[in-house]
């Protein structure tokens, strides 16, 4: 609790034993007014006070000057015990909705306490306490165990285990040794570790997260510019129908105190802050229940409309394949797939291209210097080198269709379509081949299946491969739509014409994460970056980052944001409801101020409690162990 709601908490406790004491005297001794009074300005001296600075800044009809009108109308017509009970319990109200709100703003902020206070710089061989925006590009600086990353780098020396859960939602420590990344915000459990700079602090990881959660909540959803007009018309007019209310029906009846009284208990329930309140503070702890998962969103804008998605359309490489070559077929026309693997290992001895790299991978035994003769690149083709192996000499010819043509040699190529195909021969004898190909990333059919379930109507893919090549994925992971063969600017024009054919209240995702998707992520309803393996131009277009590079996170995106509008939309048809329903009431006669009192802040504590299971999110994983 902060010191101001304890002070609070005080000036409550004397406003309750006053008004309990003055209760008790109403009617036996002269004096018990006096009584109330202190209790009045016990619990509620202060909002006088601000309707009066508010009016002086040009803000005229809130909730302070609601207030202020309604109890001095009491007060007015001698209702003293209910003027003083409606601002007291006003005043209790407040208390919880404040600390409701700061509870959850801490959630947030113990979920994004990432922001490192300091680095240790190594300078001759001495470590200095410096701060991260002192730090440059290639320095060293060491992290102890139970510090904060400071700045993005790679470890020079030293292994440890790292928490990442703070931006990536995971609680499983991140192994890491030299040579390996680290990234900051995370925290070093154990070892010491010695780390080159590889950004500097405003360019770094850390840095980037908090402006995402700074700026979020200034990019506001439909729901609340909805509820900020609707604030600004609906209090005037409440103001205007509770001053007819106490004005043309007694110049017809006479009775002014009667009917002074049910409109200072209109103005009371008028008060919107329940809706005021309720509604951002959903979408804030909507944000906090994604950030929570390791999934960012840039505003409340895009958890409505993550809540509302029909179309999903992914980018290939990267984002549902991993991007890395591996060897995914060995087909020997004669001996073993061990034999004919060694020949090709051995063939592309001399070779750093991707696809040599994942052949001797492949391999996974160490390569011989000497049984590999001279090597011959034949460009646009392949290569050509010499062998030894079993005590004898191979004149191997590794590489495309086209040179086993020109070897005299006739291959299918239709086998190709799968990846890439290096055909094998000894001399005109062809001994067979070794398919490489891009692999579907392990949690793409769970991601895709969840999504599904999730309500998900079209799942389309577009890739600058081959259309050969996309097909074969799409049907394999049953998408609806596949585009293969597609500049950038193709890609824009794809997402675009999606965009035509869907529903108007319906939303289309983009997931990418390479250079060329930027232009693409900025067009689509929501783009969504993978953050961990996304480049800077992805992450910097993208409306929403998934920092573990899970695709099942969109599933979750998903169920949060769903949550998190249901919670609004049932703040708001109570709060307009209760209000509405009292009002009625109040005009009638009646609701009395107690019932007033209710519909204001009793409506406003429950709305913020509601809205508060926002913040609160299982994901679907762990509910499952």
């Amino acid at each position: 609790m902060t010191k101001k709601q304890k002070i609070m908490g005080i000036r409550l406790v004397i406003s309750a034993v006053f008004f309990a004491l003055a209760m008790a005297a109403e009617g036996k001794v002269f004096w018990y007014w006096i009584l109330f009074i202190i209790s009045y300005l016990a619990a509620g001296y202060d909002i006088p006070l601000r309707a009066v600075r508010n009016i002086k800044n040009g803000q005229f009809f809130d909730e302070n000057f609601l207030m202020s009108v309604a109890t001095f109308g009491a007060i007015g017509i001698g209702a003293l015990e209910e003027a003083v009970g409606v601002m007291l319990f006003y005043q209790i109200g407040e208390l919880f909705n404040d600390y409701a709100v700061n509870r959850s703003r801490k959630s947030i902020t113990d979920l994004m306490d990432i922001n490192p206070e300091y680095a240790n710089l190594l300078r001759d061989g001495a470590e200095e306490k410096v701060d991260p925006y002192e730090v440059e590009v290639d320095d060293i600086i060491v992290v102890k165990p139970g510090e904060k990353v400071p700045l993005d780098g790679v470890v020079v020396k030293g292994s440890s285990s790292l928490d990442t859960k703070a931006l990536t939602g995971e609680s499983m420590p991140v192994e890491i040794k030299e040579n390996e990344p680290v990234i900051s915000g995370s925290i070093n459990l154990n070892g010491v570790l010695e780390v080159r700079v590889t950004r500097l602090f405003d360019d770094s990881t850390v840095a980037k997260i908090l402006e995402l959660v700074e700026n979020a909540s200034s990019r506001k959803a439909r729901a609340e510019n909805f509820i900020t007009r609707f604030a600004r018309v609906y209090t005037p007019v409440v103001v205007v129908l509770a001053l007819m209310l106490g004005v043309i029906p007694p110049l017809f009846t006479g009775d002014w105190g009667t009917w002074i009284y049910r409109a200072c208990s209109f103005l009371v329930v008028s008060c919107p802050c329940a809706l005021v309140i309720s509604v951002p503070l959903s979408f804030f702890g909507g944000l906090g229940a994604a950030s929570g998962q390791g999934i960012l969103l840039k505003g409340s804008n895009y958890l409505e409309a993550m809540a509302n998605l029909d179309t999903v359309v992914f980018d290939k490489t990267g984002t549902l394949t991993t991007g890395k070559f591996q060897v995914t077929s060995v087909d020997p026309l004669a001996g073993t797939k061990e034999e004919l693997l060694e020949l090709a290992a051995y063939g592309e001895f001399h070779s750093n291209h991707p696809i040599a790299h994942s052949v001797k991978e492949a391999y996974g035994k160490a390569l011989d210097p000497s049984m590999v003769g001279a090597a011959e690149e034949i460009a646009g083709f392949g290569v050509k080198t010499s062998v030894y192996t079993q005590n004898k000499e191979t004149e191997l010819y590794i590489g495309n269709a086209r040179l086993m043509e020109r070897q005299g040699i006739a291959v299918n190529a239709a086998d190709s379509m799968a990846g890439t195909t290096l055909y094998i021969a000894d001399k005109n004898t062809y001994l067979g081949s070794v398919t490489i190909s891009d692999t579907i990333r392990e949690d793409v059919p769970q991601a895709l299946k969840g999504l599904r379930a999730a309500g998900v109507k079209k799942l389309v893919m577009l890739t600058g491969d081959k259309p050969e090549v996309g097909k074969l994925v799409g049907e394999k992971l049953g998408l609806d739509e596949v585009h293969g063969g597609l500049l950038p600017g193709d890609k824009v024009g794809k997402v675009e014409e999606l965009l035509t054919k869907k529903h108007k209240d319906a939303a289309l995702a983009f997931v990418g994460d390479g250079i060329n998707d930027a232009p693409v992520l900025a067009r689509a309803d929501v783009g969504i970056a993978m953050g961990q393996i996304g480049s800077d131009a992805a992450v910097e277009a993208a409306d929403v980052v998934i920092m573990t590079d899970e695709l099942t996170k969109l599933v979750d995106t998903i169920l949060i944001a769903r949550k998190t509008v249901g919670i609004v939309k049932q703040n708001i048809i109570f709060a307009i409801g209760v209000k509405v329903l009292i009002l009625i009431l109040s005009a009638a006669g009646i609701a009395t101020m107690w019932a007033a009192v209710f519909g204001d802040v009793g409506v406003s504590v429950l709305a913020i409690l509601n809205a508060v299971r926002a913040l609160r999110y299982q994901n679907r994983n762990e509910k499952t162990h």
